[in-house]
Protein backbone atom coordinates (compact mmCIF):
# COMPACT_ATOMS: atom_id res chain seq x y z
CA UNK A 1 0.00 0.00 0.00
CA UNK A 2 1.54 3.37 -1.11
CA UNK A 3 2.22 5.97 1.84
CA UNK A 4 2.03 8.79 -0.39
CA UNK A 5 -0.36 9.70 -3.65
CA UNK A 6 1.73 11.89 -5.96
CA UNK A 7 -1.16 13.82 -7.78
CA UNK A 8 -0.05 15.41 -11.59
CA UNK A 9 -2.52 17.61 -12.20
CA UNK A 10 -0.50 19.24 -15.14
CA UNK A 11 2.07 16.86 -16.78
CA UNK A 12 2.92 14.49 -19.62
CA UNK A 13 -0.03 12.21 -18.00
CA UNK A 14 -1.77 14.03 -15.41
CA UNK A 15 -3.25 11.02 -13.05
CA UNK A 16 -2.22 9.66 -9.70
CA UNK A 17 1.32 7.70 -8.90
CA UNK A 18 2.29 5.96 -6.24
CA UNK A 19 5.69 6.69 -6.23
CA UNK A 20 7.91 10.30 -6.85
CA UNK A 21 10.30 8.01 -9.61
CA UNK A 22 6.84 7.59 -11.79
CA UNK A 23 5.42 11.13 -11.23
CA UNK A 24 9.25 12.73 -11.83
CA UNK A 25 8.66 11.37 -15.18
CA UNK A 26 5.80 13.43 -15.83
CA UNK A 27 6.35 16.27 -14.62
CA UNK A 28 10.73 16.64 -15.45
CA UNK A 29 11.19 19.24 -18.11
CA UNK A 30 7.47 19.74 -18.65
CA UNK A 31 6.64 23.78 -18.44
CA UNK A 32 3.81 24.62 -16.33
CA UNK A 33 3.82 21.59 -14.12
CA UNK A 34 1.36 21.11 -11.46
CA UNK A 35 1.72 18.00 -8.96
CA UNK A 36 1.87 17.42 -5.47
CA UNK A 37 1.98 14.84 -2.96
CA UNK A 38 -0.97 13.48 -0.53
CA UNK A 39 -1.79 11.13 2.54
CA UNK A 40 -5.48 9.65 0.73
CA UNK A 41 -6.22 8.38 -2.31
CA UNK A 42 -9.62 11.15 -2.12
CA UNK A 43 -6.94 13.99 -1.37
CA UNK A 44 -5.09 13.32 -4.54
CA UNK A 45 -8.10 12.86 -6.62
CA UNK A 46 -9.65 15.85 -5.14
CA UNK A 47 -6.50 17.89 -6.45
CA UNK A 48 -6.94 16.85 -10.38
CA UNK A 49 -10.20 17.41 -10.60
CA UNK A 50 -10.75 20.25 -12.42
CA UNK A 51 -12.05 22.89 -10.15
CA UNK A 52 -15.41 25.44 -10.48
CA UNK A 53 -13.17 28.26 -11.97
CA UNK A 54 -11.68 26.37 -14.29
CA UNK A 55 -14.64 24.79 -15.75
CA UNK A 56 -16.00 28.60 -15.98
CA UNK A 57 -17.19 29.58 -19.44
CA UNK A 58 -15.86 32.81 -20.60
CA UNK A 59 -17.99 35.07 -22.62
CA UNK A 60 -18.70 38.43 -23.27
CA UNK A 61 -19.71 39.34 -19.72
CA UNK A 62 -16.44 38.23 -18.30
CA UNK A 63 -14.06 40.94 -17.14
CA UNK A 64 -10.30 40.32 -18.24
CA UNK A 65 -7.59 41.79 -16.36
CA UNK A 66 -3.60 41.67 -16.75
CA UNK A 67 -1.70 42.50 -13.23
CA UNK A 68 2.03 42.47 -12.18
CA UNK A 69 3.93 44.26 -9.54
CA UNK A 70 7.25 46.08 -9.29
CA UNK A 71 9.41 47.18 -6.37
CA UNK A 72 12.31 49.84 -5.60
CA UNK A 73 14.59 48.67 -3.35
CA UNK A 74 15.86 52.23 -2.89
CA UNK A 75 12.90 53.34 -0.38
CA UNK A 76 11.53 49.58 -0.39
CA UNK A 77 7.88 50.98 -2.11
CA UNK A 78 6.14 48.50 -3.92
CA UNK A 79 3.20 48.96 -7.04
CA UNK A 80 0.95 47.25 -9.22
CA UNK A 81 -0.22 47.68 -12.75
CA UNK A 82 -2.97 46.32 -13.63
CA UNK A 83 -4.78 46.21 -17.55
CA UNK A 84 -8.44 45.91 -18.36
CA UNK A 85 -9.11 44.67 -21.81
CA UNK A 86 -11.98 45.19 -23.14
CA UNK A 87 -13.51 44.07 -26.61
CA UNK A 88 -16.07 46.86 -27.67
CA UNK A 89 -14.60 49.84 -25.76
CA UNK A 90 -10.40 51.28 -25.42
CA UNK A 91 -8.64 49.38 -22.82
CA UNK A 92 -8.52 51.24 -19.23
CA UNK A 93 -5.00 51.00 -17.63
CA UNK A 94 -4.62 51.38 -13.53
CA UNK A 95 -1.52 51.74 -11.45
CA UNK A 96 -1.06 51.80 -7.08
CA UNK A 97 1.95 52.58 -4.89
CA UNK A 98 2.02 50.93 -2.04
CA UNK A 99 4.20 51.54 1.35
CA UNK A 100 4.11 48.87 3.20
CA UNK A 101 7.07 47.50 5.40
CA UNK A 102 6.08 44.18 5.99
CA UNK A 103 4.68 43.78 2.47
CA UNK A 104 7.62 45.48 1.07
CA UNK A 105 9.73 42.04 2.15
CA UNK A 106 7.47 40.47 -0.68
CA UNK A 107 9.15 42.35 -3.06
CA UNK A 108 7.21 43.03 -6.70
CA UNK A 109 4.98 39.85 -5.49
CA UNK A 110 3.55 41.89 -3.08
CA UNK A 111 2.35 44.55 -6.18
CA UNK A 112 0.86 41.87 -8.04
CA UNK A 113 -0.88 40.07 -5.10
CA UNK A 114 -2.35 43.71 -4.95
CA UNK A 115 -2.82 43.61 -8.20
CA UNK A 116 -4.97 40.47 -8.45
CA UNK A 117 -7.18 42.03 -5.16
CA UNK A 118 -7.67 45.39 -7.43
CA UNK A 119 -8.91 43.29 -10.01
CA UNK A 120 -10.90 41.25 -8.11
CA UNK A 121 -12.54 44.45 -6.55
CA UNK A 122 -13.11 46.67 -9.51
CA UNK A 123 -14.68 43.51 -11.33
CA UNK A 124 -17.72 43.52 -8.59
CA UNK A 125 -17.64 47.20 -8.25
CA UNK A 126 -18.60 47.41 -12.22
CA UNK A 127 -21.09 44.29 -11.87
CA UNK A 128 -19.32 41.44 -13.67
CA UNK A 129 -20.41 37.92 -12.70
CA UNK A 130 -16.81 36.31 -13.79
CA UNK A 131 -13.23 37.32 -14.16
CA UNK A 132 -9.98 36.29 -15.65
CA UNK A 133 -6.91 37.41 -14.10
CA UNK A 134 -3.73 36.99 -16.16
CA UNK A 135 -0.32 36.82 -14.11
CA UNK A 136 3.21 35.80 -14.08
CA UNK A 137 3.77 34.61 -10.57
CA UNK A 138 2.53 31.09 -9.71
CA UNK A 139 1.66 32.18 -6.47
CA UNK A 140 -1.29 34.72 -7.67
CA UNK A 141 -3.40 31.46 -8.29
CA UNK A 142 -1.47 28.54 -6.06
CA UNK A 143 -2.17 30.49 -3.11
CA UNK A 144 -5.85 30.93 -3.58
CA UNK A 145 -6.42 27.26 -4.67
CA UNK A 146 -4.57 26.10 -1.75
CA UNK A 147 -1.59 24.86 -3.79
CA UNK A 148 1.12 26.64 -2.02
CA UNK A 149 0.46 27.31 1.99
CA UNK A 150 -0.05 30.91 3.03
CA UNK A 151 2.73 30.64 5.55
CA UNK A 152 3.46 34.97 5.63
CA UNK A 153 0.80 37.21 7.02
CA UNK A 154 0.56 39.12 3.60
CA UNK A 155 -0.85 35.85 2.11
CA UNK A 156 -2.93 35.09 4.35
CA UNK A 157 -4.73 37.99 4.05
CA UNK A 158 -4.56 37.66 0.02
CA UNK A 159 -6.41 34.09 0.68
CA UNK A 160 -9.07 35.71 2.88
CA UNK A 161 -9.71 37.74 0.48
CA UNK A 162 -10.07 35.72 -2.69
CA UNK A 163 -12.06 33.94 -0.01
CA UNK A 164 -14.40 36.39 0.50
CA UNK A 165 -14.87 37.44 -3.07
CA UNK A 166 -15.27 34.04 -4.95
CA UNK A 167 -18.45 34.33 -3.31
CA UNK A 168 -20.13 36.14 -5.43
CA UNK A 169 -17.17 36.41 -8.37
CA UNK A 170 -15.97 33.67 -10.74
CA UNK A 171 -12.79 33.66 -11.34
CA UNK A 172 -10.31 31.77 -13.40
CA UNK A 173 -6.15 32.30 -13.39
CA UNK A 174 -3.83 32.39 -16.31
CA UNK A 175 -0.38 32.15 -16.25
CA UNK A 176 2.02 34.43 -18.73
CA UNK A 177 5.36 34.01 -18.79
CA UNK A 178 6.79 37.23 -17.89
CA UNK A 179 8.80 39.15 -20.05
CA UNK A 180 8.27 37.42 -22.92
CA UNK A 181 6.58 40.25 -25.14
CA UNK A 182 3.07 39.17 -24.16
CA UNK A 183 1.77 42.85 -24.69
CA UNK A 184 -0.71 43.40 -21.86
CA UNK A 185 1.43 41.32 -19.61
CA UNK A 186 3.96 44.09 -20.21
CA UNK A 187 1.94 46.65 -20.50
CA UNK A 188 1.02 45.93 -16.29
CA UNK A 189 4.75 45.58 -15.74
CA UNK A 190 5.64 48.91 -17.27
CA UNK A 191 2.45 50.91 -15.60
CA UNK A 192 3.60 49.14 -12.23
CA UNK A 193 6.96 50.80 -12.81
CA UNK A 194 5.92 54.02 -13.72
CA UNK A 195 3.99 54.16 -10.33
CA UNK A 196 7.21 54.29 -8.72
CA UNK A 197 9.07 56.14 -10.93
CA UNK A 198 11.20 53.63 -12.62
CA UNK A 199 9.70 52.87 -15.69
CA UNK A 200 12.16 53.39 -18.85
CA UNK A 201 9.20 55.19 -20.75
CA UNK A 202 8.49 52.60 -23.19
CA UNK A 203 4.95 52.42 -22.56
CA UNK A 204 3.03 54.92 -21.48
CA UNK A 205 -0.57 55.71 -21.29
CA UNK A 206 -1.90 58.47 -24.58
CA UNK A 207 -3.77 61.60 -24.01
CA UNK A 208 -7.24 60.51 -24.49
CA UNK A 209 -6.07 56.97 -22.61
CA UNK A 210 -8.77 56.27 -19.71
CA UNK A 211 -5.95 56.14 -17.24
CA UNK A 212 -5.85 56.14 -13.07
CA UNK A 213 -2.96 56.40 -10.91
CA UNK A 214 -5.13 55.01 -7.76
CA UNK A 215 -4.36 56.96 -4.55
Amino acid sequence: MASKFYAVKTGRNPGIYHTWEECRKQILGFSGARYKSFATMEEAEAFIKPGENEMMEVDEDTLTAYVDGSFCKDNETFSYGMVIVQKQQDDLYFARKYEDPDLAAMRNVAGEIKGAEAAMKYALDQGYKKLMIYYDYEGIEKWCTGEWKTNKEGTRAYKAFYDEEKKNLGIRFVKVKGHSNDKYNDMADMLAKSALGIGDGSFEPKDGDQWEMVK
